[in-house]
């Protein structure tokens, strides 16, 4: 059976260095980093999502404030609030929780967040720098995150065979170009791909990003492979990934499970995006 990667125990890593850093900016004076996460409706993952953020934050001790707005809440009135907190020098990191209610182009309300402020790492500017290889960017949450769980493993991604399976603008395409960054020969997979056994079967390293439950079985993975799971999706009373564990784990070298461990490595990169956030600003 291939090893766990425990996503819990290396957040809490990163959020433990979070905290030391901030209790070091208490000790010197300095402004405690401020983050305002923007919710507008009632969807149900959504509000776990953002209560553990809120929980994230209290722990490393960012100031954070969350705007509960109703899903009537209009385009016009979330973009006049993003620009408030844009000017806002209290504020070092703005997210806008999705998905936002049927109505809203979400793409438009993102790119009102200023570059600078934008810890989901979404916007066009911070897009383009990880596209470039620019530093001074702030990266996506959750392809950061997944990063960090196959480097964990102490497996060396350059020259490796890496498969992306989904294209998302927040998962699939982002965490591609830092594998690039990394120096593996990448292959992004989606919907149209012919046989995409084939091509996950040849992948050292395979992420699952497509938001289809249990889609990736044990047959579908190399021997000895490195299986990061970012699916996650509710499957009767249980949260399911986008990988079939049960027949995966005995097939891979490294294997994460779902929920316990992409999930809290995105928060935990949301708590160090804040931090990056202030620094530049400061």
């Amino acid at each position: 059976m291939g090893k766990i990667i425990d996503g819990k125990l290396i957040a809490a890593t990163i959020r433990g260095e979070v905290k030391n850093e901030i209790e070091k900016i208490k000790i010197s004076g300095g402004r405690v980093p401020g983050l305002t996460v923007i919710l507008v409706g009632d969807d149900p993952g959504s509000q776990v999502y953002v209560r553990n953020k809120e929980r994230a934050c209290q722990e490393v001790g960012i100031s954070s404030e969350v705007k509960r707005l109703p899903a009537t809440t209009t385009e016009a009135q979330l973009i006049e609030l993003v620009r408030t907190l844009n000017a806002d020098d209290k504020v070092d990191g703005i997210l806008v929780q999705l998905p936002l209610p049927k109505g809203n182009d979400e793409i438009k309300i993102l790119n009102e967040i200023s570059p600078d402020k934008d810890v989901d790492g979404l916007h066009p500017l911070n897009m383009g720098k990880l596209f470039k290889g620019e530093k001074g960017g702030l990266i996506p949450c959750t392809p950061q995150g997944a990063i960090e769980l196959i480097l964990s493993t102490g497996i060396e991604i350059r020259g490796k065979e890496a498969v992306v399976v989904g294209r998302s603008n927040i998962v699939g395409k982002p965490l591609a170009m830092l594998l690039l960054q990394h120096h593996a020969t990448v292959t992004i997979c989606h919907s149209r791909t012919k046989d995409l056994g084939a091509v996950t079967r040849r992948a050292d390293i395979l992420v699952a990003a497509i938001g289809q439950p249990k889609m990736i079985t044990g047959e579908m993975v190399k021997p000895g492979a490195v299986v990061i799971d970012v699916g996650t999706s509710r499957v009767g009373e249980k949260l399911a990934g986008d990988v079939d564990f049960e027949s995966a784990k005995d097939v891979a070298g490294y294997i994460t499970p779902v929920p316990g461990g992409v999930g809290p490595m995105t928060i935990a990169m949301l708590m160090k995006n804040t931090l990056a956030a202030a620094k530049l600003r400061s």
